[in-house]
């Protein structure tokens, strides 16, 4: 079964950067659209970013556009999300996630994905 893990977060200061990464054990992890979600508390999950599998072509939420970068190694199973300039209102819980949706038109759909991690905590104070 695939299985993805996230690492990377924690607490950081407003204008602070921190990177996420994202595991994919087992599956063909070059062959997934890998997307980024957050969950603030109270609120839907909502989309951040989507790599396509050839990592050519990327896709961002405008809320974090200019300042997150996606990425990917596909020779490590991994996925890469480095935030900069971070804003409390960045605060989540973020999930990386595994699908094939098409792209981009449904790229930021969350039921597009069908393997998701556990989650991981990012904390931005003011």
């Amino acid at each position: 079964q695939v299985q993805l893990v996230e690492s990377g977060g924690g607490l950081v200061q407003t204008g602070g950067s921190l990177r996420l990464s994202c595991r994919v054990s087992r599956g063909t992890f070059s062959s997934y659209v890998m997307g980024w979600f957050r969950q603030a508390p109270g609120k839907e999950r909502e989309f951040v970013a989507a790599i396509k599998w050839s990592g050519d072509l990327t896709y961002y939420a405008d809320s974090v556009k200019g300042r997150f970068t996606i990425s990917r190694d596909n020779g490590e199973n991994t996925a890469f999300l480095l935030m900069n300039s971070l804003k409390p209102e960045d605060t989540a819980v973020y999930y990386c996630a595994a699908g094939r949706p098409v792209w981009s038109d449904n790229a930021m759909m969350s039921n597009e994905y069908g393997r998701w991690g556990q989650g991981t905590q990012v904390t931005v104070s003011s």
